[in-house]
């Protein structure tokens, strides 16, 4: 009989897992879909919307290709897993069982962990919030053409597992304000609890951005912790207080359903073993992506995760070792709308709750960060490439389409970063 997989999300670890063990394994795995969204959101791509993208263009139905590769897709969500009878309890009250079970249910954001946040803060996490901040945007803008100064504060908090996107957005702003030719009129200030920018991706990427922070003249400032937002001000941990009239923040991450029998850290997320992905002291069920507990939260490793998850079940079905675990390895472009970023960052744990991952020691020159315009291309290549790949229920990391992208991103990486 093919083994049953149920796959709990339709995001980048939940769809790159199951379309991954369809192309490998054919008809020898049953595979389910669970997801209470009928569409895959290309988050990433969000970052546009505040500038006019509509975010409908970063959808993809997911019921054409689940049809197109035999997934039966169950539109619901999951409410509780029996470990011990192997089935998962859906909010329609229906039941489903498995032989294997890959959470990839995500994250959520918590902004009631800062006191004043939710009621005063821009959040930047669904479609939604990034059309406000649109809105918010075209306001600043016209009041500094009417000869208001304004301040637009920008506020990573602790907890939060992913700050790349707010980097991305605050250059963008600031391009976005010289094109439209009110810079001058509106400052952009930039607040961190982290030791470093970015701190995860270690001291390259920290370098870059305060680089850019002092050509863009974007004040910045590291280990500033918030305790508190006010209608009109921030407070922090260091006694200093800072105005605004513009508050857009990335709220602390928290897991965004808590399943009562797998183990779990203190923020809901499921503990893991690395290489596998596979949940601790559990056999048979994974939790890739941000659902896990991997102490960032970023698609291309959620990708590497999915894929060491699935080849871990084809080992099981094969009855051979898997080919690869995860090795995490990230890759990102970060748009600034005149040019854009490239980090290539190997990782380790480290065991601190402070610093929880840090590059490699011995990354060499594996380890490579660049600035250029022509990185652009690359955020449209990519931009393009996954949510075509998700349309045909392909694989991101598979066949002589990805071939020929890795291609394409080492060779600019070898020429536009060091």
């Amino acid at each position: 009989m093919a083994r049953r997989v149920v796959v709990l999300g339709g995001g980048f670890a939940g769809l790159e897992s199951a379309f991954l063990l369809r192309h490998r394994l054919h008809d020898d795995v049953h595979l389910t879909l669970v997801s209470d969204d009928n569409t895959f959101l290309f988050r990433p791509n969000t970052i546009y919307v505040p500038f006019g993208a509509d975010p409908d263009q970063f959808r993809v139905p997911l019921r054409e290709p689940c049809d197109r590769q035999g997934i039966e897709l169950v539109h619901a969500r999951a409410v509780g897993i029996d470990v011990a009878a192997r089935r998962v309890h859906l909010s329609s009250s229906s039941n489903l069982s498995f032989d294997d079970l890959i959470v990839a249910t995500g994250a959520a954001m918590r902004p009631s962990e800062i006191p004043g946040l939710a009621d005063f803060g821009n959040p930047i996490w669904t479609p939604h919030d990034m059309q406000q901040l649109g809105r918010s945007l075209t306001e600043t803008i016209a009041r500094a053409r009417a000869g208001q100064v304004s301040r637009i504060l920008f506020l990573i908090p602790p907890n939060n597992k992913c700050a790349g996107p707010l980097y991305e957005l605050v250059f963008m702003v600031d391009t976005h304000l010289r094109r439209e030719g009110v810079r001058e009129a509106i400052e952009l200030v930039w607040t961190t609890c982290e030791h470093a920018y970015i701190q995860a991706f270690g001291p390259k990427i920290d370098e870059v951005v305060e680089g850019e922070f002092q050509e863009r003249r974007i004040v910045g400032y590291r280990d500033w912790e918030v305790v508190e937002v006010l209608e009109d001000r921030v407070r922090y941990r260091n006694g200093e207080e800072i105005p605004y009239d513009l508050l857009v923040a990335f709220p602390p991450y928290v897991a965004a359903v808590d399943f009562d029998g797998l183990p779990t850290d203190d923020r809901g997320f499921i503990r893991t073993e690395s290489p596998s992905r596979s949940v601790l002291g559990v056999e048979g069920i994974y939790a890739p992506g941000d659902a896990g507990d991997f102490p960032v939260k970023q698609a291309f490793l959620a990708f590497l995760q999915a894929d060491a998850v699935a080849e871990d079940i084809i080992g099981a079905v094969r009855g051979k070792p898997p080919r690869i675990a995860f090795d995490p390895v990230s890759m990102c472009v970060m748009e600034q709308f005149d040019k854009a970023v490239f980090a290539q960052v190997p990782l380790r744990l480290t065991g601190d709750p402070q610093r929880p991952v840090e590059v490699r020691p011995d990354a060499g020159s594996d380890y490579r960060v660049g600035v250029s315009p022509a990185w652009r291309l690359g955020k449209k290549m990519l931009g393009f490439y996954l949510p075509m790949r998700f349309r045909a229920g392909e694989p991101f990391h598979a066949g002589s389409a990805w071939t020929m992208m890795e291609l394409g991103l080492k060779g600019m990486s070898g020429v536009l970063s060091h």
